[in-house]
């Protein structure tokens, strides 16, 4: 494709208000990152992981190949192991991201007559997993267990030994709000289905220590596989694939997102281990968050979906609308951005707002009374 081509396709882009651009805003107070516990501007954090790398200084600054060659440790397999046990899962394999996890995952592990049924509002990670994987794919509402259950009765026809995957996240990243993850666990074991639970807004925050919603519902038996990211509430880098020892082996010979990339380097993977040794003790950090969660919520009641998640959204319908919204609420000093279709349906344009440990209640209250002007 030559330049007046991508030219002609960013300009049509920019005629429908849907060109996305990178921007800094590091002086505004941040309702917009994914760093719920503030662990990724934490003194005590960066400390320890100073510390710890001082005290274990690695050969190497990088880890030079691929897990397969030369980027594989003790160090990075007896981590593995750490989180799994943390997790209660009976094994664990890291991955540079949560996309990456989910790439592998879903375009290798479903085979050509398995289906899997994933939930509408699934991340854009595992959907690009599926397309590159050689399973049918049907999405059910977002949500429906009455809708998941019929095509899990129809595709289970007589004879057809398929394998049926399902596909939620804990919580969902657009709206905030959580998978009914106990009538799903339900509803897979009566019709022998296997379920895959994206918990990357769930980790930190959910649950005894932060564990993520399968742990504080005791549902670890009920699953195939769980992804935790370290890069949300974590404030590290990477993520995790929890299962069984079988589709650990499994994936480290199949999942080419993780056979052909360069390996985690030691720092990124002592980050990961000093925030987990954190996590446990963070619960001030979550007390706090919840309540700007309660603050939020009882102040904005209709005006935005249910969501009992650091994540928080209002909608307003329109690019060029929530665009000039968000850049109000920019001037006046709130780091909130504006997501557009085709990232969410034409007319749930909105702006997603993430609440924080470190966010005070006067920072919330402030920016609770500009939207409610707004949107009045």
């Amino acid at each position: 494709m030559r330049e007046d081509s991508l030219r002609r396709r960013l300009d049509k882009r920019k005629e429908l208000g849907m060109l996305r651009t990178l921007k800094v805003h590091s002086e505004m107070v941040d309702f917009c990152s994914n760093d719920y516990l503030g662990f990724a501007r934490s003194p005590i954090l960066y400390k320890k992981i100073e510390d710890y790398c001082s005290q274990n200084r690695p050969r190497l600054a990088g880890s030079t190949g691929s897990r397969l060659l030369a980027g594989n440790s003790t160090f990075v397999e007896e981590l593995e192991k750490s989180i799994a046990r943390f997790h209660k899962a009976p094994s664990g394999l890291i991955f540079n991201s949560g996309y990456d996890a989910n790439i592998g995952l879903f375009s290798c592990v479903p085979q050509r007559n398995d289906l899997v049924l994933y939930d509408e509002y699934i991340h854009a990670s595992i959907c690009d997993g599926m397309r590159l994987g050689k399973a049918e794919t049907v999405s059910f509402r977002h949500n429906d267990l009455e809708d998941a259950g019929r095509k899990m009765i129809s595709a289970r026809n007589p004879g057809n030994k398929r394998d049926i995957f399902i596909a939620v996240e804990s919580v969902y990243s657009m709206d905030g709000d959580r998978v009914p993850l106990q009538e799903m666990a339900k509803l897979c074991e009566r019709y022998n289905a296997k379920l895959i639970v994206d918990e990357a807004h769930a980790t930190g925050v959910i649950g005894a220590g932060g564990a993520g919603l399968v742990n504080d519902l005791g549902l670890e038996e009920a699953c195939f596989a769980r992804l935790h990211t370290f890069g949300k509430a974590l404030g590290c880098h990477g993520a995790i694939l929890l299962g069984s020892d079988v589709l650990r082996n499994y994936l480290i010979n199949f999942a080419r997102s993780f056979i052909y990339t360069t390996a985690l380097p030691y720092h990124a993977l002592a980050s990961v281990k000093c925030a987990y040794e954190l996590l446990p003790g963070a619960d001030k950090d979550r007390m706090e968050l919840n309540d700007r969660i309660r603050q939020f919520g009882e102040a904005m009641g209709v005006h935005r979906p249910l969501s009992t998640s650091p994540i928080q959204c209002v909608i307003i319908p329109g690019n060029e609308n929530v665009i000039a919204v968000a850049l109000q609420l920019q001037h006046d000093g709130y780091d909130i951005r504006p997501i557009l279709s085709p990232t969410v349906p034409r007319g749930k344009e909105r702006l997603r707002i993430c609440l924080h440990a470190f966010n005070t209640r006067e920072e919330a209250g402030s920016l609770i009374e500009i939207l409610q002007r707004i949107i009045r």
